[in-house]
C-alpha cells in the first residue's frame, strides 16, 4: 500500500512510525510532515487540498489518513472522496462535532447523550444571567477551533463574566469566540477515549489520561497536553460498556439521522462522576499526545485498521492490543505556551542501556531539519515514550529516555501518570 498522512505533529509522526513497521506499507508520504518524518517517508510541500488529491491519484495512493482537525473542518475528506480516493476521517459536516462546540452540545442534548448543564449564546446578558445560576468553578468555552486552548475554568462568577466578555468581543479568540458555551463544572476524573468509526461500526481503543496543565501537580496554564498514559486502571469493563451504550452508539446513530454518518476517530473527552461517564467534548481526530502512546499498543497492523475503517469494513476486523502500558512525556520549548522560542539544536545521547533501547522511542513533533541536524522549533517539541509491563515501569523508562535528550530551555513535567501511581 501507498499511504499519505496529512499533518506535521507528533500525532502524525507516531501514525507514520506505526505504518513504517507495517509490512503491507510500500511507500509513505507526509504533507507537510516535520523535520523528522523524512526518516519515515517523503515530505510533500503541497498545501492546497485539490492539488494533494491530484498527487494521490498520480502516485496511486491507496489510503490517506488525516491527522489534525483543521483540514477535516475545512472539508479535505469531501474533496478526496469526490475524486474517488480512499481517505480516513469525517466529512466536513460530521467534523462540526469538533469545529463547533455549539453544534456538539446541541447534538448531545438532542440525542440524550449525558453532558453538563449549559447555555450556548452570543448574548452577553443571557450568559451573565446563566452564570449567576451556577456554583463555581464555571466552564466557559469558545465555539470554534482554538488549538485545544479555548476552554477556560473560571474560579469566580466575576472571572466567568470577564471571560465571556473577552470572548464575545473577539478579543480572546477572534471569530472562534463570537459564540460561547457556559456550562457547569463537573467534579470527577477525566479520561480520553477514542473510537475508530466507519459510520456504522466502531472499535474502542484503550482509555488514556492526558495531562493538560503545564506544571507538576496540574498547576499552571492549560496546554495542548504535556504527557499521557494508557491504558488507565481507572476504567473497568462496566465503564467501557456504559461509554459504548450511552455515548458512542447514540452518536453514530444520531449522526446518521443528521445525514452526516461519522467516519474516522471520535475522541471523547469524558468526566467520570460517581462512576457515570459524562461527555465533556468531542474531537474528530486523535488527541496529541494520546496518539503517541496508543499507536505502540496496537498489535493489529495500523494500515489494516485505518483502511477497513475508511472502507466500511470494521465488522470484518478483529483488533488486537498489546497487554503493555505506555507512558509519554512531552518535552516543550522554553517559552511554551506563552510565546515562540528561537530554534535550538536537539542532541540525543547514544543509548547504551539495552532496556531503554528496546522499550522506548521518541515521537518528534515541533522539529525542523537542516544539514542532518534536528532543531526544536515548535511549542511541544517531542514525546519520549516508554513501554512496560506496569505503568511504573513504562513511566520510569520514559523518564530515563528524557534524560538522554537535550536542547536549550527544554521543559517537561516530572509527574506524568501520577493519577494511576
Amino acid at each position: 500500500m501507498n499511504i499519505l498522512v496529512l499533518g506535521s505533529g507528533g500525532r502524525e509522526y507516531s501514525i507514520g512510525r506505526a505504518l513504517k513497521k507495517d509490512e503491507a506499507v510500500e511507500k509513505l508520504f507526509f504533507a507537510p510532515g516535520n523535520g523528522a518524518t523524512r526518516e519515515l517517508g517523503e515530505n510533500l510541500s503541497i498545501k492546497e487540498y485539490d492539488a494533494l488529491a491530484d498527487f494521490a491519484i498520480e502516485n496511486k495512493i491507496d489510503l490517506t489518513i488525516v491527522g489534525p482537525e483543521a483540514p477535516l473542518v475545512d472539508g479535505v475528506v469531501d474533496i478526496f472522496k469526490a475524486k474517488g480516493l480512499t481517505i480516513f476521517g469525517p466529512s466536513k459536516e460530521a467534523a462540526q462535532l469538533e469545529g463547533s462546540k455549539v453544534y456538539m452540545k446541541n447534538f448531545l442534548a438532542k440525542y440524550d447523550i449525558p453532558t453538563a448543564r449549559y447555555i450556548e449564546t452570543d448574548n452577553i446578558e443571557a450568559a451573565y444571567k446563566f452564570i449567576e445560576t451556577l456554583p463555581t468553578p464555571i466552564v466557559v468555552k469558545a465555539d470554534g477551533l482554538c488549538a485545544g486552548k479555548g476552554v477556560i475554568i473560571a474560579q469566580s462568577h466575576d472571572e466567568a463574566k470577564k471571560t465571556v466578555g473577552e470572548m464575545l468581543s473577539g478579543k480572546a479568540f477572534g471569530d472562534a469566540g463570537k459564540k460561547v458555551i457556559v456550562e457547569e463544572f463537573l467534579d470527577g476524573y477525566e479520561l480520553s477515549m477514542f473510537a475508530i468509526c466507519d459510520g456504522d461500526d466502531f472499535i474502542l481503543l484503550q482509555a488514556a489520561q492526558d495531562h493538560k496543565r503545564l506544571l507538576d501537580g496540574d498547576q499552571g496554564p492549560n496546554t495542548g497536553g504535556m504527557g499521557a498514559y494508557a491504558p488507565t486502571p481507572l476504567v473497568d469493563d462496566t465503564l467501557y460498556e456504559k461509554v459504548k451504550a450511552r455515548i458512542i452508539r447514540p452518536t453514530l446513530k444520531g449522526m446518521k439521522a443528521e445525514g452526516a454518518p461519522f467516519e474516522g476517530v471520535l475522541f471523547i473527552g469524558i468526566m467520570v462522576v460517581n462512576g457515570e461517564p459524562i461527555t465533556l467534548e468531542f474531537n474528530v481526530r486523535f488527541g496529541d499526545p494520546e496518539c503517541e502512546i496508543l499507536m505502540p499498543l496496537l498489535k493489529t497492523p495500523a494500515s489494516e485498521l485505518f483502511y477497513k475503517a475508511a472502507t466500511k469494513q470494521l465488522d470484518t476486523l478483529n483488533v488486537e492490543f498489546s497487554d503493555e502500558y505506555a507512558v509519554g512525556v512531552v518535552m516543550a520549548s522554553k517559552d511554551y505556551p506563552y510565546s515562540s522560542t528561537p530554534p535550538a539544536e536537539i542532541v540525543v545521547d547514544e543509548i547504551v542501556h539495552e532496556d531503554i533501547k528496546e522499550h522506548t522511542h521518541i515521537s518528534y513533533a515541533g522539529v525542523s531539519e537542516e544539514d542532518g541536524i534536528l532543531y526544536a522549533d515548535g511549542g511541544r517539541v517531542l514525546v519520549c515514550v516508554g513501554l512496560g509491563d506496569t505503568i511504573r515501569e513504562a513511566r520510569d523508562r520514559a523518564y530515563a529516555l528524557c534524560g538522554q535528550v537535550h536542547f536549550a530551555g527544554k521543559k517537561l513535567r516530572t509527574d506524568i501518570a501520577y493519577q494511576a501511581l
